[in-house]
């Protein structure tokens, strides 16, 4: 590395950000960009590793070393070149990322790590400010056909991908625009979408054709994609939402967070205005459900101008410090406060809700609660133990149920006959390949719900089988068991 005693010389450097009371007027990104020295800093604490862990924390191998070092060289352009390498989406992944690099960085075992997503942020706007980041068109066509249904992160990348190596890549779409989660699952203020469509109009430039507003299996038949395309991929994610199904659950007042997402996105993009029964306006709002999901209603909550908003958690809260049960490097289960939470929430942990309470009109009036410990069994899950002593009403006018998703929908893949796993995902056989050898799947509907950066690994492997599958071999790159990024 260019500066030895960099992660001696510099502490780490946190994103600074608008205060939370200025921040939720509106739905804007609310980061404020750090100077290109301080950047540079940061790149110069990345410690010359014998083993760099980040590489194995990263579901992409992004090789995080070289671009750090490249940013301490002032070598942007080559930074970005490193980073392109193996993600198709630096602009998504250093917003969204939870940074499981970071928790595995070496020097995180001594002093705060190195400021990776940070770096890889600015490293692909700078691409973008520069004009460095442009369409590449591939060289020849090969006159193969591919599908690519669903355009979240895995079907983009996959996408992506396929069409560098001159295959003709067609993306299909059910909503109106392209993105899926990203665009309709996150809110505007933790990544704009003026941010997807800059990444679209290249995707575009480079021959991939987009088509919107069309579900395959309702608007066009499965036998018509069988029969018009040499290639498919599904990419369709995991959208079949948890319910809660206690007394009062079908009261008026309770909605499915991603539906309350989704729905506040498109007002939020003018293509609607904000239902009443998705506005937390002057309501006591309770999310139940303490992930990502979770927060970004609270965040919502918050912009529309909600009473007080409260969350609910039924595990038990984490600690501020990694455990023995989860040692460097990996991923720890601590306690996380996002940008959400700081701007206001009240959050219960070991909480469970028994009963949705309403008026005789059916409208939400509150619900009723009882506290709750998880005791250990060896060998054994733990066991759920109600404190019935504990139980307690709140009132509310709004539920946002954040607890996530059970897995895909089933209704394409049982329309091409495939087979699903044991968890209810559609099932790769092999290399991503599904029980038809021209039909293959990647992200969140082989996987199971999981991280924006898992989706984009997963379409770039796809991308590589489907590509062997066509042409007998692949020059796109793969990565084998380790982790480690190898290309054939």
């Amino acid at each position: 590395m260019g500066k030895i005693r960099g992660f001696i010389e510099y502490d780490r450097l946190k994103e600074l950000v608008i205060a939370p009371k200025s921040r939720i007027k509106n739905y804007k990104e609310f980061t404020v960009a750090p100077n290109e020295k301080k950047l540079r800093e940061q790149g110069a604490r990345c410690m010359d590793c014998g083993v760099p862990f980040c590489h194995s924390g990263c579901p992409l191998g992004n090789m995080i070393p070289d671009f750090n070092d490249a940013v301490y060289e002032n070598e942007w352009k080559s930074a970005l070149d490193i980073l392109h390498s193996t993600n198709n989406f630096p602009e998504f992944t250093g917003r969204l990322c939870p940074a499981p690099c970071e928790e595995a960085c070496v020097l995180g075992i001594v002093k705060p790590p190195v400021s990776i997503e940070l770096i890889e942020k600015y490293i692909v706007e700078r691409g973008f400010s520069e004009g460095w980041i442009t369409a590449k068109l591939p060289k020849n066509r090969t006159g193969k056909k591919i599908a690519v249904i669903g355009s979240g992160p895995a079907g983009l990348a996959a996408a992506q991908q396929l069409n560098s190596v001159g295959h003709n890549v067609t993306v299909y779409e059910r909503e109106n625009k392209i993105g899926g989660l990203l665009r309709y699952g996150i809110p505007d203020f933790k990544m704009e979408k003026k941010v997807i469509d800059r990444r679209l109009e290249i995707l575009k430039k480079e021959g991939i054709v987009f088509k919107c507003s069309i579900e395959v299996g309702k608007n066009i038949t499965t036998e018509y994609i069988e029969k018009e395309f040499d290639a498919i991929l599904i990419s369709t994610g995991a959208s079949i939402k948890r319910n809660l199904l206690i007394p009062g659950s079908n009261l008026k007042g309770i909605a499915q967070a991603m539906d309350f997402l989704s729905h506040n996105n498109k007002a939020v993009d003018g293509q609607h205005k904000c239902d009443k029964k998705y506005l937390a306006k002057d309501r006591n709002v309770i999310v139940i459900g303490g992930g990502d999901t979770g927060s970004d209603c609270i965040g919502t909550s918050n912009r529309h101008g909600a009473k007080s908003v409260t969350n609910f958690e039924i595990m038990p809260k984490p600690l501020d410090y990694r455990t023995d049960e989860n040692p460097w490097p990996y991923w720890p289960f601590k306690l996380k406060n996002s940008s959400s939470h700081e701007e206001g929430s009240h959050r219960e942990w070991n909480i469970l809700t028994k009963e949705f309470l309403g008026d005789k009109n059916g409208n939400l009036t509150g619900l009723k609660t009882v506290e709750v410990k998880w005791e250990k069994i060896p060998n054994k899950r733990p066991k759920l133990i109600e404190n019935k002593e504990s139980e307690k009403d709140w009132p509310c006018e709004l539920v946002l149920l954040a607890l996530g998703f059970t897995g895909p929908e089933k209704t394409l893949p049982e329309q091409f006959d495939l087979t699903f796993d044991k968890r209810g995902n559609i099932q790769g056989l092999n290399k991503y390949q599904t029980n038809k050898n021209k039909i293959f799947v990647a992200g969140d509907c082989r996987r199971g719900q999981s991280l924006i950066v898992w989706a984009i690994s997963e379409g770039r492997e796809a991308a590589h089988q489907i590509d062997e599958f066509l042409m007998g071999s692949s020059l796109l790159p793969k990565k084998n068991m380790s982790g480690d990024l190898i290309a054939y």
